[in-house]
């Protein structure tokens, strides 16, 4: 079986080598020009950690991902400790440890373990057509390419989603919905005066977040939320100074971590939307995959495990079931379009929670926070792994 993925990103790839592993012929295509993963670091919790092993790609990815072993918050104005607890338990309940990891590192390895010879870049995709026989992919360039079938893991903005859910026909599209926030990112030196080196660390205060985890190389993952609206003019020559604005008068750490950022090495603006749940997944031979299928808000870190779980579903639909690819990818979808939606949610529950859109809601969560022991995050942790296909109805261990 030949299949095209559209979509070179951690969805794509990983899609890619499982299929691969079947024995399948597959080729990527992405509109990239180079291979520039967008956003820093991930953070990997482990049940997308499990998918990768599952991939034979876990002693690399063990490797590349930093140790937290544990978790604090910080009051962003005061820098007094909140809360600190292990995170021992998400190990010892789940069976794997979870690891931060940078994107490009890991967008490199499964690059490479997929096969570079195989993922054509500069192909933009503008036509699908699906005979019942063989789907046709045509790119901007006048190319085209057929495949038994194809998977859209062309993220946020897909024109895969548009054909699958009719929106190319006239249907109402999908649309993405603002969350509220703006995000800034990047990776830092690992620095005790921002936070301990195996922790991830968090500042809260007046709706924001300022957190660091770390990833390998001594290196600190950075993730700062502003709640402000969309659309605001930012260049990229402004830097960091948006940072100094919304956290002048932050605590010692936080004001260590802003000056640590060196803007032209290493920072990131992203405005955070999401996309309600839908479970129009499939159209005869075409299917979606990763941010395509269920963008997310990164509030509960469950955006790239969410795409890694697509990727196993997909391999063990396409290893036991022999009825067609329409029937397998129907089986895909109901494996997985209800779980992604609820995660996307829960992400959307957390992120209203935690940036004061309800000042009384945030109010209480920071409250909570001073009197947590680590069981209510922990549990809330795990309670996003347990339901993941990857554990194959295996559950947690108490």
């Amino acid at each position: 079986m030949k299949v095209i993925i559209i979509g070179a990103g951690v969805g794509g790839t990983s899609a890619g080598i499982a299929l691969q592993r079947l024995g399948h012929e597959v080729v990527i295509y992405d509109q990239m020009r180079e291979n520039k993963p967008v956003g820093a670091a991930l953070s990997l919790w482990s049940n997308g950690v499990k998918v990768l092993n599952w991939l034979g790609l876990g002693a690399e990815v063990a490797a590349l991902g930093g140790r937290m072993d544990e978790m604090a918050y910080l009051d962003g104005h005061t820098g007094e400790m909140m809360t600190r607890f292990s995170l021992e338990p998400v190990t010892r309940q789940t069976g794997q440890r979870p690891y931060p990891i940078a994107r490009a590192e890991l967008q490199g390895l499964l690059m490479e373990r997929f096969g570079v010879d195989s993922i054509h870049l500069n192909k933009k995709l503008v036509g699908i057509d699906d005979d019942g026989a063989v789907v046709t992919a045509s790119f901007a360039d006048g190319s085209t390419d057929t495949a038994d079938l194809l998977l859209g893991a062309d993220g946020a903005r897909s024109f895969t989603r548009d054909y699958v859910t009719g929106g190319l026909e006239g249907a109402p599209r999908v649309e993405r919905t603002y969350s509220g926030y703006t995000n800034y990112n990047g990776l830092v030196a690992v620095d005790e005066a921002i936070g301990a080196a195996d922790a991830w660390t968090t500042y809260v205060a007046d709706g924001k977040r300022c957190a660091v985890m770390p990833v390998g190389g001594g290196r600190f993952y950075f993730f700062v939320d502003v709640p402000q609206p969309s659309g605001l003019a930012y260049d990229r020559a402004d830097g960091k100074a948006p940072l100094e604005e919304a956290f002048a008068g932050w605590a010692p750490g936080v004001q260590a971590l802003v000056d640590a950022i060196r803007p032209e090495e290493s920072l990131n603006r992203v405005e955070i939307w999401d996309v309600d749940p839908f479970d129009t997944w499939v159209r005869g031979r075409v299917a979606l995959l990763g941010d395509a299928a269920h963008n997310t808000t990164p509030d509960i870190g469950q955006g790239a495990c969410s795409a890694l779980e697509d990727s196993f579903a997909l391999g063990i639909v396409f290893a036991t079931n022999t009825l067609g690819v329409e029937d397998s990818l129907e089986r895909y979808r109901r494996v997985r379009a209800d779980r992604a939606g609820d995660l996307v949610l829960r992400a959307r529950k957390r992120a209203w929670e935690t940036h004061a859109f309800d000042p009384e809601a945030t109010a209480a969560w920071y409250a909570q926070l001073r009197a947590e022991d680590g069981s209510g995050v922990i549990r809330g942790i795990v309670g996003n792994i347990e339901g993941s296909p990857v554990n194959l109805g295996g559950g947690l261990l108490p």
